[in-house]
Parts: C-alpha cells; structure tokens; sequence
C-alpha cells in the first residue's frame, strides 16, 4: 500500500502532462463561423457612430451586395485592414460598417487617422447587433446580396490577399 501511495502522484502527473502535451499538438478550429450565413440580416436600427455620417440600419441592405463591417476604433487588427477597405471602397464597394462599443470622439479619430471607407457607420453600444449576425469578434466583414442575405463571412482583419476573394463572393451575391 505504501508503493501506491508513493507512485499514484507520479502517475497522475505524467497522465495530466501527456493529456495537455496532445491537445497541445492538436488541430484547432480558432474562428467561431456565424450561423447566419444563408438567413436574412435581422432587423436593426442603430444611431449614427459619429456625426459625420448616418447610422445604419437593415432597410440600407437592398439594391446591389454591400459588405458590412463590424470594426472599433481600439481594435488593432482594423488599423491594419484599413488600406484594404479603402481599396475596396475605390473599386466601388459599398461598405456599412458598425463599430462596437465605442465613442463617437475615437471614431472620429480613427476615421481621421486611418481613412473613411464607410458609407454609413452604425454604433453597436452593447454588440446587440454584433452577436445577433453571428460576429464573435472584431473585425469580421459580412458579404450581405440585394435581397439583405449574408452571403460570406470573413473572419479577422482583411489582408491584401482577401480582397479579391471579397470582390469574387460579391459577385456571387449578385
């Protein structure tokens, strides 16, 4: 009895150190995918981010695909997509976007600094409208068709070579 009790901690550790050295080495699945993809926008209404531009709402997602972009000024992977949705919106994309719990001063701010590709910039205070689309974070671009669908969901900032699979997915939603 005395060997058990010396050798059960040894071999509690070394069970406890192999699991976590296997999940370590495991495949993991880092981004949440919405399940919203393929259902209708829900129906949202927010005040303007900032005064600059208009809010947002579901009724601005008629008409030809938009991408809706869910962003915050303290996030600083939206500083390093900023240039790719100026691309974007160069090209001709409509771009809504939302930002998430932020203030209308740092919007502005981060506007000033880093570029306005928005067509209308909606504010998200509690993320009411975040989570209700299936975004677990920020940012995530949403492609919405005509008809106010989500077509495709882009998770995390936008490098350059996500945009011409953005141009693509919105040609699709044609």
């Amino acid at each position: 009895m005395r060997k058990l009790t010396l050798w059960l901690p040894l071999a509690l550790f070394a069970f406890f150190a192999g699991l976590a050295a296997y999940m370590l080495t495991q495949e993991k699945d880092q981004f949440v995918e919405s399940t919203m993809i393929g259902q209708p926008l829900p129906a949202f209404a927010l005040d303007p981010a900032f005064d600059g531009l208009p809010g947002a709402s579901r009724a601005d997602f008629t008409g030809r695909p938009k991408l809706l972009n869910i962003w915050a000024s303290w996030c600083l992977p939206c500083i390093a997509e900023a240039p790719q949705l100026e691309a974007l919106q160069k090209q001709g994309v409509e771009i809504i976007g939302i930002a998430i719990r932020d203030k209308p001063a740092d919007v502005a701010g981060f506007l000033a600094r880093y570029g306005n590709p928005y067509a209308r910039i909606g504010s998200d205070r509690i993320s009411e409208v975040q989570l209700a689309i299936g975004s677990s974070g920020v940012p995530e671009t949403f492609v919405i068709d005509g008809k106010g669908v989500i077509r495709y969901q882009h998770i995390g900032d936008i490098g350059a070579e996500d945009v011409p699979t953005l141009l693509a997915e919105l040609e699709k939603a044609q």
